[in-house]
């Protein structure tokens, strides 16, 4: 198994209440987010690339010494997640791969969900049906397929928030490897990544795996970042 965490961007929301660094080397309960995630990919023998961009060295340091390969966006106030997406490519085969946002908080628990998850689904986006009110970015689910996604979806569009983590089974691989290429061909590198599976809606099933009652927490607000040392703090 692959994985490809991005962590590329400048995280503009939060960045007035923080330091100048990257949001993902925050300490949470006591170690850097990025370095709790890779340990844990690591520690499941996942091989893990780490896009970086935005203040590089803070995470190159934070990481040194781990088994891991970086990628250096250097456009990374041009493009968007796509852009550095693709810049990874080489690392790209035919094996079963996670992408995430290297600022999201998540678990050995929903790292464990996905993997059975795609015993059934070749590829899923991660939702969460409880955010639906007050998340950032939604999706509408229907009998377990995206079918609408956007920041603008009104409440009666969506049914569900977007954690920003995907699992693509290694049959699926070379198609979306394919497409992430054409679409930058076409100059479509101020897009995410996850516009790459987007474009598959109506001509394959893009499932949503709901993460129930599975913590996650991405850090876009201040908040986010007191509610994931509360939850390691719960958890001892």
């Amino acid at each position: 198994m692959k994985a490809f965490l991005l962590a590329a961007g400048r995280g503009t929301r939060i960045s007035k209440k923080i330091a100048e660094i990257p949001k993902c080397t925050l300490d949470v309960g006591g170690k850097p987010l990025i370095l709790r995630t890779v340990e844990m990919l690591l520690a499941n023998n996942v091989d893990v690339t780490i896009i970086v961009g935005y203040k590089h060295t803070c995470i190159e340091e934070v990481l040194e010494g781990k088994d891991v390969n970086i990628v250096y966006n250097p456009f990374f106030d041009v493009t968007n997640s796509i852009g550095s997406l693709w810049m990874a490519k080489e690392y790209m085969t035919a094996d079963d791969t996670i992408v995430a946002n290297a600022d999201v908080f998540w678990s050995q628990e929903l790292l464990d969900k996905m993997i059975e998850n795609a015993k059934t689904d070749e590829v899923f986006m991660l939702s969460d049906a409880k955010r639906a009110d007050d998340g950032d970015y939604f999706f509408n689910v229907v009998d377990g397929s995206i079918t609408a996604y956007g920041k603008e979806l009104t409440r009666e569009e969506r049914n569900a928030e977007y954690v920003g983590i995907a699992y693509m089974r290694g049959s699926f691989m070379p198609a979306f490897k394919d497409r992430l290429e054409k679409l930058v061909e076409k100059q479509q590198h101020g897009v995410w990544w996850e516009n790459v599976l987007y474009s598959y809606i109506g001509e394959r099933t893009i499932h949503a795996m709901e993460v129930g009652d599975t913590f996650w927490s991405e850090i876009d607000f201040i908040e986010d970042y007191y509610r994931i040392n509360e939850y390691i703090a719960s958890r001892g």
